[in-house]
C-alpha cells in the first residue's frame, strides 16, 4: 500500500503519530476503525475527505506481570508523560475493558484518541453482552462488525521521523470498499448482535454502501430464526442488551448523527425493522412523521415509535429517557380522549383549547398528536400555531384595579375573558 505512505491524517499532527509508536513500544500498535476506512476511501477511492473521525488505536501488549496496568492505559500514561500536562482536556481510564479516552488539546483542535488493548470477544447467549478477554490484533479485527471495519495500520517506528506503516486486511475490506458494500465478517454476527444492521444503515446513509448478497442473506434467515431468548410479546425488560440499550444507542445515532431518511429507508428495504417493532416494518408514514417532529422539534425517536403495535413497550424495552416515554404516555392518552370526546371540528375554539389543556395534556403530546397525524389536524394545528398562546386581554391587575378581589374568582374571570377571546378566532 505505497499509495498511502507517508502516513497523513488530515488534523493529525505526524509528531504525534510518532510520539503514539514510542509511548506504545514494545508493544504493538495499530490504527483502526473508521479512521482506516475513510483513509482508504479518501486516498484509494477518491471520495470526498468526510472529517477527521475519532482515532481509534488497539494495543497489541507483550506478556506482563501479574497484575501490570494492561497496554493501552501504559501507552496513555507514556503519551502524557511525553506530551505534557498542557496538552491534556480529558482522560478517563476503563481498567476492567483495558480501555483509555484520551482528548488532547493539540494546535490543529482537539482531538479524541480512544485507546484500546487488542482483545476477544465471545457471547454467552445470542444478543447478550460479550465477554471480553486480551487477545492478539487479529483477533481483535476479527470481533468487529464489517470486513470494511476490520483493517488496521499497524505503525512503526521507520528510518525518518515519520512512522511507517503495513495494512493489515484478513477479511478482505479493501475489496469490499471497492465494491462499496457491506459484508459481516461470520455467520453468526448478527445472532451475537442484531444491532449491528442498524449500523449498517448508518454507513449505508454516510458512505452510499449497500448490504452485500451474503450479508443480507444472514439477515432473511437470522430474522427467521429469531435465536435470541426473547420474543416480541414477552416482558420488555427481560430483552438481551443488543435488543434494548444496544439497539436505541444504534438507533439514537443513526436519527441524530445520520441522513435518516435514508438509513431508515435502508433498514425497511432491508426488512430490518421487525427487530424495533413488525408494525415500523409496515409503516409508510414515518417519513412525515419524523419531518414534522423535526419541524416541532420533538426527539425522533419518540416519533419513530410513537406508530409501534405498543408504543410503551417499545420504549421500556430501548429504555429511551423517562421524559420521552411520558411524552408517548401524554400523546396516547390524548388521542384516547379525542376519540371518547368526539368534540366536531366546528367546536368553538374554548372548547378544544379546554380538552387540549387539560391535566396530564402537554404541549409537546399535541404537537406529537400532529406529527403523528391522529386527531382533527385543523383545530389541532391552530391551537399549537395560536390558540395556546393567547390570553385574557384584560390582566389580573387590571381586574383588581377595577374591582374584582383576589381569589378563586379572579381565576375564573380570567378564564372566562380567555374563553371569549378565544370564540372570536376562527376555526
Amino acid at each position: 500500500m505505497s499509495s498511502l505512505s507517508p502516513l497523513t491524517l488530515p488534523g493529525v499532527p505526524e509528531t504525534l503519530l510518532a510520539e503514539l509508536v514510542r509511548a506504545a513500544a514494545p508493544d504493538r500498535l495499530a490504527l483502526v476503525g473508521g479512521a482506516v476506512r475513510d483513509l482508504l476511501l479518501h486516498r484509494v477511492h477518491n471520495d470526498p475527505w468526510r472529517g477527521l473521525p475519532d482515532l481509534d488505536l488497539v494495543v497489541e501488549g507483550t506478556a506482563q506481570a501479574p497484575g501490570d496496568v494492561a497496554p493501552a492505559q501504559r501507552l496513555a500514561r507514556r503519551l502524557l508523560q511525553a506530551l505534557g500536562p498542557q496538552r491534556l482536556v480529558r482522560c478517563q481510564e476503563h481498567g476492567s475493558f483495558g480501555t483509555v479516552e484520551l482528548e488532547l488539546r493539540l494546535d490543529t483542535g482537539d482531538l479524541l484518541l480512544d485507546v484500546a488493548s487488542a482483545r476477544q470477544e465471545s457471547y454467552a447467549q445470542p444478543g447478550a453482552n460479550p465477554q471480553v478477554r486480551f487477545g492478539s490484533l487479529a483477533a481483535d479485527l476479527a470481533r468487529r462488525d464489517f470486513t470494511i471495519n476490520a483493517m488496521a495500520l499497524h505503525l512503526e517506528t521507520g528510518a525518518g521521523p515519520t512512522p511507517s506503516l503495513a495494512l493489515l486486511d484478513p477479511h478482505d475490506g479493501q475489496g469490499d470498499l471497492a465494491r462499496r458494500q457491506l459484508r459481516f465478517l461470520h455467520p453468526a454476527s448478527l445472532r451475537d448482535d442484531p444491532s449491528r444492521i442498524l449500523r449498517g444503515a448508518r454507513y449505508a446513509a454516510r458512505l452510499g454502501f449497500s448490504l452485500a448478497p451474503e450479508a443480507a442473506a444472514q439477515l432473511e434467515t437470522t430474522l427467521a430464526a429469531w435465536p435470541w431468548p426473547w420474543r416480541p410479546g414477552d416482558p420488555p425488560e427481560l430483552a438481551p442488551p443488543a435488543l434494548g440499550t444496544r439497539l436505541r444507542m444504534e438507533l439514537e445515532l443513526l436519527l441524530d448523527r445520520e441522513n435518516w431518511r435514508t438509513a431508515l429507508a435502508a433498514l425497511q428495504r432491508w426488512r430490518a425493522l421487525p427487530l424495533l417493532d413488525g408494525a415500523l416494518q409496515a409503516d409508510r408514514q414515518w417519513r412525515r412523521r419524523l419531518h414534522w417532529a423535526e419541524r416541532l422539534e420533538l426527539p425522533r425517536p419518540a416519533a419513530l415509535v410513537i406508530a409501534a403495535a405498543d408504543p410503551l413497550a417499545l420504549a421500556e424495552r430501548l429504555q429511551l429517557p423517562q421524559r420521552w416515554r411520558r411524552l408517548l404516555t401524554e400523546t396516547l392518552a390524548l388521542r384516547q380522549q379525542l376519540m371518547d370526546a368526539q368534540l366536531p371540528t366546528t367546536a368553538a375554539p374554548s372548547q378544544w383549547a379546554a380538552l387540549l389543556e387539560g391535566p396530564g395534556t402537554s404541549a409537546a403530546a399535541v404537537a406529537l398528536l400532529l406529527a403523528w397525524g391522529q386527531g382533527p389536524r385543523r383545530p389541532l394545528l391552530r391551537w399549537w400555531l395560536r390558540w395556546r398562546h393567547l390570553g385574557s386581554e384584560v390582566s389580573a391587575a387590571e381586574l383588581i384595579a377595577s374591582g374584582v378581589p383576589p381569589g378563586p374568582g379572579l381565576g375564573e374571570r380570567l378564564r372566562q375573558l380567555r374563553a371569549e377571546r378565544l370564540d372570536r378566532q376562527r376555526i
